[in-house]
């Protein structure tokens, strides 16, 4: 019977896990004066297609989304704080685990955070977050197929 509740688990996750889809963008491939990947300004969905990201439009094939922000020290450079964004598919995270966001600072006195989600589209908010819809819905189901069998 415990077998029975696996494979439908496996099966209710087995889509997200290999459908889902990512924004990608660099700030570091702006052109000058521009900010399409929200370094700066708000990250504006309606100009960015996200991508499966299993498909040959992605720029790195992946389980999940990937969202990493770098800043540097006040004064790091003359017009003030810099600023990157990267957003992307991935498929390892440092931590094993989505829906975290990691941080720390390098060296130089770079502040950095790097955030996993494993829902469509959710790198694309200032705060990653996993799909809590998609957690409820999963254990839901696997609870009414189990009163079934």
């Amino acid at each position: 019977m415990l077998l029975k509740v696996l494979i439908i688990t496996f099966l209710c996750i087995l889509p997200a896990v290999f459908c889902v889809r990512c924004y990608q963008c660099a700030s570091s491939q702006d052109n000058k004066g521009e900010d399409n990947c929200g370094a700066y300004k708000k990250f504006n969905k309606e100009s960015h297609i996200a991508v499966e990201c299993f498909s040959d439009e992605s720029h790195m094939p992946g389980s999940f989304c990937m969202k990493l922000t770098q800043q540097g020290p006040k004064g790091f450079i003359w017009d003030g704080r810099w600023r990157q964004v990267i957003r992307r598919c991935a498929s390892v995270a440092e931590t094993g685990v989505t829906g975290v966001c990691n941080w720390g600072v390098y060296e130089n006195g770079v502040y950095w955070e790097e955030c996993y989600c494993s829902a469509d589209e959710c790198n694309s908010s200032t705060f990653t977050t996993s799909s809590i819809t998609l957690i409820v819905a999963t254990v839901g189901t696997v609870f009414y197929l189990h009163k079934l069998l």
